[in-house]
């Protein structure tokens, strides 16, 4: 599509994005990368910033008529309801997308991102409206969900598209460097609060700063983004490659295949994704005794070493292939919740030991597991097919997973917590040897 063809066929409001954004014509790889990493790590620090108040906040100030461990299975039945939301987001804001264009859904999605989460810093507590500040906590935390759904900008896929065939595996690690960062500042803020600050304070306001900072950071993300999106230089990059909305139904019924495979192909790390940021957090405090400034210490120092692994999966990936290294990580995943359980039970060294094996696998298998499966669909239901695959591995593999852990824990023993990571690993294996066989077939 020429560029005077796109200007004639977009919308006023997108045109407005592209004056006010686009002040150069061209799109360097090098800005992709940063816009990605920006616009993950956002997206990163909003989930930690929800995940550790639902442990360290919402059981005391909305759920105070339960004991802590109900309480904290009624925050973590909260969270879920984010990934939930975010398959009702895709569908709305594709439709925004057709009809507006890219820029006007990204903007507006992120709007309700940080309205979502300023609401929630600004949440009233259970002695001041009762039983209600359960359900605005439930409503904001779905409104985020839908919010991340929409805020599905095709990025991750273009910069794989435009990476050198020999250098994919580093281009894929690129989107996932979000997550240890987002971690990293989340834990780094929580843990400055509760140290400077009395625990009634911090009931009382200190943890809403940390929702706060999430809002400021989304409004940088969102420049961060559009000044991508809302380039003509971009919008011939997504032409060129046929990266453009599809129905998602319709996409959802042609390609279900593949989207079954691209959602269980992560599951052996999206599973590991809870068990050594939420899940631990709450174990601990629960049942071991143990202050959330030592444990968020030891998850900053995790994020760090999760980072340096995600970017050693890149380098790994491109010498020995990324559905290798899928596969061998899921192995080590499987091994590793054969004793991972102990070492959680075993003390302060073991805590140590669990967090740092467990993020150094968890880098080298999320290192990798954004779109192994994007490639398989046809070029005019990529955009969509890899929101869809994007959001249905996070429902499936991780969103009930703090909740699905600790009711084991507390029910069966916390050797079930073991058993439900070594069905996502079993999950990933199963999902990589059916995509072998259909690249087979297709070849």
């Amino acid at each position: 599509m020429t560029e005077a063809a796109a200007a004639s066929t977009s919308t006023p409001l997108e045109r407005d994005a592209r004056l006010v954004n686009a002040r150069e014509q061209r799109v360097a790889p090098g800005e992709i990368a940063i816009g990605v990493i920006i616009g993950r790590t956002s997206e990163f620090f909003d989930f930690f910033v929800y995940a550790i108040a639902s442990v360290l906040v919402f059981p005391t100030i909305v759920f105070p008529y339960v004991d802590r461990v109900t309480g904290t299975l009624y925050s973590f039945a909260i969270f879920a309801l984010a990934f939930v939301g975010r398959p009702f987001g895709t569908l709305l804001f594709t439709a925004i997308d057709r009809r507006h264009g890219r820029g006007v859904k990204l903007t507006i999605a992120l709007f309700l991102l940080g309205g979502s989460t300023m609401a929630l810093a600004l949440l009233p507590t259970y002695q001041q409206v009762g039983v209600f500040a359960a359900v605005m906590l439930a409503t904001f935390r779905f409104l985020q969900g839908m919010a991340l759904g929409g805020a599905w900008d095709g990025l991750p896929s273009l910069l794989a598209l435009n990476a050198p065939p020999e250098r994919r595996g580093w281009f894929a690690m690129i989107p996932q460097l979000g997550a240890p960062l987002g971690l990293l500042v989340a834990s780094a803020l929580f843990s400055y609060f509760l140290l400077v600050l009395s625990a009634g304070d911090f009931l009382s306001w200190g943890w809403r700063y940390p929702f706060f900072v999430a809002l400021a950071i989304n409004v940088v993300a969102l420049f961060a983004r559009l000044r991508l999106v809302a380039t003509p230089e971009f919008e011939r990059l997504f032409e060129s490659r046929e990266l453009q909305p599809s129905p998602p139904f319709v996409t959802l019924f042609a390609e279900w295949r593949t989207i079954a495979v691209g959602a269980l192909a992560p599951l052996a790390s999206f599973a590991l994704f809870h068990l050594v940021t939420v899940f631990p957090l709450s174990w601990v405090t629960l049942f071991e005794g143990e202050t959330a400034v030592r444990f968020l210490v030891i998850e900053a120092l995790g994020a760090v070493v999760g980072l340096l692994a995600v970017m050693a999966s890149g380098l790994i990936a491109d010498r020995v292939g990324r559905r290798a290294l899928l596969g061998v990580s899921a192995v080590l995943i499987g091994a590793y919740s054969g004793f991972a359980p102990q070492l959680l039970n075993a003390g302060r060294i073991g805590e140590i030991a669990y967090m740092l094996v467990g993020f150094a696998l968890l880098g080298l298998a999320f290192g990798q597991s954004s779109g192994v499966v994007n490639n398989s669909f046809p070029p005019h239901h990529r955009y969509t097919g890899a929101a869809i695959v994007a959001n249905s591995a996070w429902l499936i593999g991780a969103g009930f997973a703090p909740l699905v852990a600790l009711f084991l824990a507390t029910r069966v023993g916390l050797w079930s917590v073991g058993a439900y990571l070594l069905s996502g690993a079993i999950c990933t294996l199963v999902a990589l040897a059916i995509n072998r066989e259909w690249g087979r077939r297709a070849g």
